[in-house]
């Protein structure tokens, strides 16, 4: 048996013996990845990569890189990222089961309306008389 004369001063060790490898995250079978169940949770909440990037102040690409390449987001984000996505952090990382309560709503129009609530009185005023003048011109079609 052979043993490899290891250096113990850090000048002298190469380049290959700092690299840590990269650790495979093992899936069981029929178990979603993080970044496959990560991307189905942003959908699902109405968010495009550049809308959530610019919601958690990341860039789209990490968004993105978290999606595909990454086997775990960063411990800082978890909490920030549950809380935008409507979940707790243990369904995020697959831990409990993401459970729909049957009624789906667009995530995306109910963000708008929280962001018209708070517009000034007039401004949301004249919203309202759009989205009613929408919502007649509408029950007038199907009428």
């Amino acid at each position: 048996m052979e043993l490899k004369n290891l250096s113990y001063n850090w000048c002298d060790a190469t380049e290959e013996e700092f690299v840590m490898p990269k650790k495979k995250v093992l899936l069981k079978e029929g178990e979603e990845s993080f970044g496959r169940r990560f991307a189905h949770l942003r959908q699902a909440a109405g968010y495009s990569q550049r809308e959530l990037a610019a919601e958690l102040g990341i860039s789209y690409r990490m968004v993105a890189y978290y999606e595909t390449e990454a086997a775990r987001l960063p411990t800082h984000l978890l909490p920030q990222l549950a809380k935008v996505l409507g979940v707790s952090t243990d369904q995020l990382l697959g831990v409990k089961e993401v459970k729909g309560n049957g009624k789906r709503h667009d995530n995306r129009l109910w963000r708008r309306i929280s962001q018209v609530e708070k517009l000034p009185t007039p401004q949301r005023e004249q919203i309202v008389q759009i989205l009613d003048a929408f919502l007649e011109r509408e029950k007038l079609k199907r009428g």
